[in-house]
């Protein structure tokens, strides 16, 4: 498609169209809402502008309930059809595929801690009514505390940062049980005046995450609503494998929209390379068009078969990763976990090798004037530069040299 987000959303693209029944189809639908991003990508990077209607655009596109259950409206795909609609949404924006699959680790995350009832609840919720999850969640601030109200606990403090969350429905809140190390996560409404966003995003790339700082004054919720807790107590079910899949599937979901910038960058390159892209006089074997320079056949060659052999690595990574968040919770073995866990660190590697690569060499590819502002490929970069610090690679290299030399897998932690 070549029409903007916002003439999309007035164009209503899906509305006469019956939803995708298959993996296939969704991914062909995430491929079209991709094209729509990409139109403008570069104008509302500048602009810096709160990303609604991009959110808007995805559930107009059905992509939000992906996971959710058929019997409340969701496509309920597997999580492997969801990491490469990810992927695709990445390729049209990079922020706005990591919105996406933020709001995917949200949405499934009362299912790796949360009671039975919670985890119906909540996915009945937000499937039914087609909402948006943010998180407020950061492991390394503490600075978020919980005091127990005897019925209810009470959430006071600030985050520094809260991905998604002014433009999202439901906010995921974590803090510290006062007096306590214990951990609690529950769900509230993200508009509410105890809720305050701090505007301060202004980072390299990734401008439209809405991933700025957040106070949190008086948000009470029952504690019933404490994720996991019964009775005051947190009871989750043994062994806790499950319920630490969410940070090898966090890694994922970074691996799948890091390859769809670099997905982005080829494509916008190789657009440029052929409607711009001057061939060089001056060489000695001098050719007529840009697209027969030996330089730039081959520099496109070796980008694309590193992007392909990134994507086919993430694919098994995925598949292996997907396998156990669709198993039954007390079947996950540590030894599947930790296998899962180091695949996916060795997807995430590769991933970030790839598309930093791509945001710099398309520059080689396309030629000087591709430097223009207005061009915009700087984007592509800036994205994957920004987010892949996000905790250092080296540590997922670490891993995986452990695993090779010592057969060693990955302790659950926060980050792993």
């Amino acid at each position: 498609m070549t029409i903007s987000v916002t003439q999309a959303l007035s164009a209503s693209p899906w509305a006469d169209q019956p939803r995708p029944t298959t993996g296939e189809g969704w991914i062909a639908r995430a491929a079209e809402v991709a094209g729509i991003l990409a139109v403008d990508a570069v104008e509302r990077d500048r602009a810096q502008a709160v990303p609604q209607a991009e959110v808007d655009l995805l559930k107009a596109a059905g992509l939000v309930t992906l996971l959710g259950p058929a019997a409340h409206g969701g496509a309920e795909q597997p999580w492997t059809v969801a990491y490469k609609v990810i992927r695709e949404v990445a390729s049209g924006d990079g922020s706005i595929g990591q919105l996406l699959a933020y709001h995917y680790l949200w949405a499934w995350a009362v299912r790796l801690v949360g009671t039975a009832d919670q985890v119906t609840a909540v996915e009945e919720l937000y499937t039914t009514d087609n909402l948006f999850f943010g998180g407020a969640v950061n492991p390394r601030d503490n600075d978020l505390v919980i005091t127990d109200l005897g019925e209810e606990i009470e959430f006071n403090g600030r985050k520094t940062f809260s991905t998604g969350s002014k433009i999202s429905d439901l906010t995921v809140l974590e803090g510290v049980l006062e007096g306590t190390d214990k951990h609690i996560f529950a769900i509230v409404p993200s508009k509410q005046d105890g809720i305050v966003y701090r505007d301060d995003w202004d980072n390299l790339g990734q401008r439209l995450t809405e991933s700025g700082g957040v106070e949190i004054t008086g948000v009470r919720v029952p504690w019933a609503a404490a994720a996991g807790y019964v009775d005051k107590e947190f009871a989750p079910f043994e062994p806790l494998n499950y319920a630490t899949l969410n940070l090898p599937a966090i890694q994922q979901v970074f691996t799948e929209f890091y390859l769809g910038i670099a997905k982005g960058a080829l494509k916008a390159g190789t657009a440029y390379t052929q409607d711009v892209t001057r061939a060089w006089p001056y060489g000695g074997d001098n050719k007529e068009k840009a697209t027969e320079e030996w330089y730039i056949l081959e520099g496109y060659g070796r980008l694309q078969a590193d992007l392909w052999a990134a994507e086919a690595l993430a694919d098994a990574a995925g598949e292996e990763l997907a396998g156990l968040l669709h198993a039954e919770r007390e079947s996950v073995t540590a030894e599947q976990r930790g296998h899962a866990a180091v695949r996916v660190a060795a997807g995430k590697v590769k991933a970030i090798d790839i598309a930093l690569e791509a945001g710099t060499k398309v520059y080689e590819l396309t030629g000087a004037r591709a430097t223009s502002n207005k061009v915009g490929l700087d984007i592509f970069w800036r994205n994957v530069r920004t987010h892949s610090l996000h905790d250092p690679v080296a540590y997922k290299r670490r891993e995986v040299g452990e695993f090779a030399l010592l057969n060693k897998v990955p302790e659950p932690s926060w980050y792993t």
